[in-house]
């Protein structure tokens, strides 16, 4: 088993069921500040079927300054996954979204992979037009910080608010997005499919959802390998991700959510 694909595949799927953008309802947007979303991952492979391997946290808050927001995304390894593999895995990544125009601004993030820690902030300039990525070992503060900076645009997102950007657009059968995603300080063009409308069952009960596929594998693509992304997002007011599948040579990781929480007015229906 490979293990840090594993957990590339596995916090990948974490940061695609974020909570991105919460506006009030007068903006008319199907998800709103207090919104709390907790999922739980599973892998299989072989004689491995449906192993429970980590938990998956997602709030939108608002950010220090009481005018962006602050969309927060958890995923940490529990039990099976750290006794079967010997190897325990954590993510904690805090998006700061401003309130206007909904650009990520900021990217904080801690990785944790068994004794390995990582600290990192990208900072977006859209004067600049440029992310300035910057990376840090907290176990080595003697080391030379790890800096990328990229060309970005109008529109670019970083890992958590990327996927969810899919909640604001009008998704149906047929259509194609193109999302333009910052990740580590380099910048990746990910197409999106919009390729059915299925009944899903989940903690919703029977749910009509869209299947959509971003294409997150393949040459200069985040994974450089074969392998395939389905989320599926319910087809109403909500537009909450119900479900997601990555199937690859290591494996399939799925997610499912577990539980959900509005502390904040209901939401609206999108246009």
């Amino acid at each position: 088993m490979k293990l840090k694909l594993f957990c590339t595949h596995l916090f990948l799927f974490a940061l695609c069921f974020s909570c991105v953008f919460a506006q009030s309802a007068k903006k008319n947007e199907p998800y709103n500040v207090g919104e709390k979303l907790i999922y739980e991952a599973t892998f299989s492979k072989a004689v491995f079927r449906g192993i429970a391997v980590a938990d998956l946290n997602f709030s939108v808050e608002r950010a220090p300054n009481n005018q962006d927001f602050l969309i927060k995304a958890e995923a940490k390894s529990k039990g099976t996954a750290a006794k079967l593999f010997n190897y325990k895995i954590y993510q904690n990544i805090q998006s700061t979204v401003d309130d206007k125009n909904f650009s990520i601004l900021k990217t904080l993030k801690r990785d944790e992979q068994k004794e390995r820690r990582r600290d990192s902030t990208a900072v977006f300039n859209y004067k600049n037009r440029e992310v300035t990525y910057i990376e840090s070992d907290p176990n080595d503060t003697a080391r030379a910080p790890r800096i990328v900076a990229s060309s970005i645009e109008t529109g670019t997102q970083d890992m958590v608010t990327g996927i969810y950007t899919l909640r604001r657009l009008p998704l149906a059968v047929g259509k194609t997005f193109e999302l333009s995603v910052s990740d580590s300080g380099l910048v990746y063009k990910v197409p999106v499919r919009v390729t059915a409308r299925e009944e899903i069952k989940s903690i919703l009960g029977k749910t009509w959802c869209f299947r959509v596929e971003p294409e997150i594998f393949g040459e200069k693509r985040l994974i450089e390998q074969k392998g395939s992304m389905i989320i599926w997002i319910t087809d109403d007011s909500r537009r909450l991700p119900v479900r997601s599948q990555i199937n690859s040579n290591i494996g399939r990781v799925e997610v499912k959510l577990k539980s959900l929480d509005y502390n904040s007015a209901a939401p609206i229906k999108v246009k």
